[in-house]
């Protein structure tokens, strides 16, 4: 069953950068799914059109074979998880003040205007920071930690919300080689732990190949090759990477 369907998707930004140029892709349920290409090849606009942060000029985004649009993207952004490069954490709250704010999009208004989350919302907050290892740090303010730990903070966000996508845009950018296998390890235990679909934006060759079902190879805004992981070699990414 396809999770997720991309028809013939386009999107020009208003200085004339064509950044997709009519993508095609389906997406299983419970996949792991890597998206390759250079800076400036379309795969950050990729992410934000399904998640919703792109407006859809052109083509169609088919979640649950549901056509996303804007009556049901707020559904769809409830059932999906976003990590970004740059952790996007707020600096003076703890991890566990940053993971909560996962659920601001479902809990009440009221209540997350003022951070007034419930016992067993905190719960869920711990459980999701003993998921990525950072229990111990579940009260350390979130400029006390490392690259690698605000990242796993980031994910522990985005699962709180039990999605059933999780978009992760170039997760490892800023890590080193040791924190970036530390990530993907993590990426991929969820995704086969809780059978959360994943699309992960990467420029290493060898991690994609590493941890993922299947490559998208994006170049220019054009998929360029799409093949199971266990077929990508140095071949297939020169058409990518020159």
């Amino acid at each position: 069953m396809n999770i997720l369907e991309i028809h013939n998707l386009k999107k020009t930004f208003k200085n004339g950068t064509q950044a997709l140029k009519g993508v095609n892709l389906k997406v299983k349920k419970g996949e792991f799914l890597s998206v390759l290409g250079p800076s400036g090849s379309g795969k950050t606009t990729l992410l934000r059109s399904i998640n919703g942060l792109e407006n859809i000029e052109n083509g169609k985004i088919f979640f649950k074979k549901e056509n996303i649009d804007e009556v049901y993207l707020p559904e769809v952004q409830k059932k999906t998880g976003m990590i970004f490069q740059d952790f996007n954490l707020v600096n003076n709250l703890s991890a566990i003040n940053n993971v909560l704010t996962g659920l601001l999009n479902s809990s009440s208004k009221f209540l997350s205007m003022f951070y007034l989350f419930t016992k067993e919302q905190k719960l869920e907050a711990l459980k999701a920071l003993e998921t990525v290892g950072l229990l111990n740090k579940a009260y350390s303010r979130a400029d006390e930690l490392s690259g690698g730990q605000r990242q796993r903070v980031g994910i522990a966000r985005a699962i709180i919300k039990k999605p059933l996508l999780l978009l992760a845009d170039e997760p490892v950018a800023s890590l080193d080689p040791k924190a970036a296998n530390l990530i993907m390890s993590l990426l991929k235990k969820i995704n086969k732990g809780f059978n959360i679909t994943v699309i992960c934006n990467l420029h290493q060759v060898d991690l994609a190949t590493k941890y993922s079902d299947r490559i998208v190879g994006l170049l220019d805004g054009e998929i360029r090759f799409d093949q199971p992981a266990s077929n990508i070699d140095k071949v297939s990414a020169s058409q990518i990477y020159k």
